[in-house]
């Protein structure tokens, strides 16, 4: 694997693109404004303790980090959405700085996409 990348792994999205650059151009544009969008709702559901709506922007930002093959984020906005569901909100906050920092971390990644 390419060492450049840390926090997501492009062979995901490369395959999925089928060599069509502008794809993954378009793809990591509209990744680069969701981190945002994922960090803002999170933190404010998270204050909020609203926790129907943090477990449904996990879901929606699980399939976004899993595009690129960023695993282990999916795997824990997946668990916050299913600790948020099954009402265990102890490691909650702490699960969600984690994925929003994942998140950040990637924003330069993402960009090199472009």
């Amino acid at each position: 694997m390419d060492n450049t990348f840390q926090h997501i792994d492009p062979s995901q999205i490369e395959s999925l693109a089928g060599g069509d650059t502008e794809f993954i151009k378009e793809m990591a544009e509209i990744f680069l404004e969701q981190i945002n969008e994922f960090v803002t709702n999170m933190s404010s559901y998270l204050q909020e303790k609203d926790w129907e709506k943090l477990a449904r922007e996990a879901h929606t930002a699980k399939s976004s980090a899993m595009t690129f093959g960023m695993e282990g984020t999916g795997t824990l906005l997946k668990n916050i959405q299913l600790e948020c569901e099954a009402g265990n909100l102890n490691d909650v906050p702490k699960m969600v700085e984690d994925a929003i920092s994942q998140l950040k971390a990637a924003t330069p990644e993402v960009k090199k996409l472009k």
